[in-house]
């Protein structure tokens, strides 16, 4: 047997060509198969809004290696109420004296207005327009349309960069925002108020147990958020049915009222295996932080209220 064992080796040559056949095959299969989904995704949601499946696409699973631009996209969904303007203004305004900053990894800025038709802020600010859900199907909880718009920016605008932050009108950047990123995998701020776990029965509606455990769903809302533009393209649609079978559902609608958007998009991103670095700097929202310190963003969410005795604060 010893004398016999190099009579069945193959030639370097014949090795060399066999390996090229095969990356050449390997090549012009996934070419195939990336043309095709390209010129079949701009169609899905006409067709799909009223059909749920839990998982649409498949995610990236191989961190990027090598050099990138670090810099992401800063994407703002906005109606065209007169509040949500001066919000925008005011949003916009600081993230133009932030973007330039030494540390800074913001891009280009998009507001996604998702009323439907253009306003006055059009000139003003970079603007791309957005339809609403058809009418009555978000039962008048307007921020229902956010994953919606985001499915329709992703599709149709020419975005850039690699990453997006997204962003609400709510917020003001106090010191230069890097990616807070790591490869493929996103990062977020963690909500005191999203607690999956604690609604257990509720999420296996929509997050089947063959997935895993509940606390394997994030603590966050979709924003902020500085995601991959791939890995959103994969979650968005799944965002979008996932909130409206949740709005759909009396008990689950009830349980999580005006936080029910923020735990579809908890629940979207984690169907596709995708989970955040939580980083609790992201953010500071009064008066429950009291200090700027090296946080990125003010979101001044909630509303104060004082009388002579005392004073409450409350969400708007």
């Amino acid at each position: 047997m010893i004398g016999r064992k190099n009579t069945g080796r193959a030639s370097p040559v014949l090795l060399v060509l066999l390996a090229l056949g095969f990356f050449f095959a390997s090549y012009n299969f996934l070419s195939i198969i990336i043309h095709n989904k390209a010129s079949n995704s701009g169609s899905w949601v006409a067709d799909r809004l009223d059909w749920f499946d839990p998982i649409i696409g498949v995610p990236e699973k191989v961190k990027r290696s090598g050099n990138f631009n670090s810099k992401f996209h800063v994407a703002l969904t906005a109606s065209d109420a007169s509040y949500s303007q001066w919000q925008c203004r005011i949003m916009y305004y600081w993230y133009k004296k932030i973007k330039e900053m030494p540390g800074s990894d913001m891009g280009e800025f998009t507001r996604i207005l998702h009323s439907g038709s253009p306003d006055k802020l059009m000139e003003e600010i970079p603007t791309f327009v957005a339809d609403p859900l058809p009418e009555g199907l978000d039962r008048g909880y307007v921020v229902l349309n956010r994953p919606w718009a985001f499915v329709q920016w992703l599709e149709k605008a020419k975005i850039e960069e690699e990453y997006i932050l997204m962003a609400e009108p709510d917020h003001i950047f106090v010191n230069p925002l890097p990616n807070l990123a790591d490869g493929i995998q996103p990062a977020g701020f963690p909500f005191f108020y999203i607690k999956p776990a604690e609604h257990e029965k509720i999420i296996r509606k929509f997050y089947p147990k063959e997935k895993g455990p509940v606390a394997d769903i994030d603590p966050i809302g979709n924003s902020p958020v500085i995601i991959k533009k791939s890995s959103l393209e994969e979650i968005a649609p799944t965002w979008v049915n996932v909130s409206l079978r949740m709005k759909d559902d009396p008990e689950t609608d009830k349980a999580f009222g005006w936080v029910l958007e923020m735990y579809a998009y908890a629940v979207a991103s984690a169907l596709h295996d995708v989970h955040h670095i939580l980083r609790n700097d992201f953010m500071l929202q009064p008066p429950w932080d009291l200090n700027v310190g090296k946080k990125f963003i003010i979101h001044y969410t909630y509303g104060c209220d004082y009388n002579l005795k005392w004073s409450s604060f409350r969400e708007n």
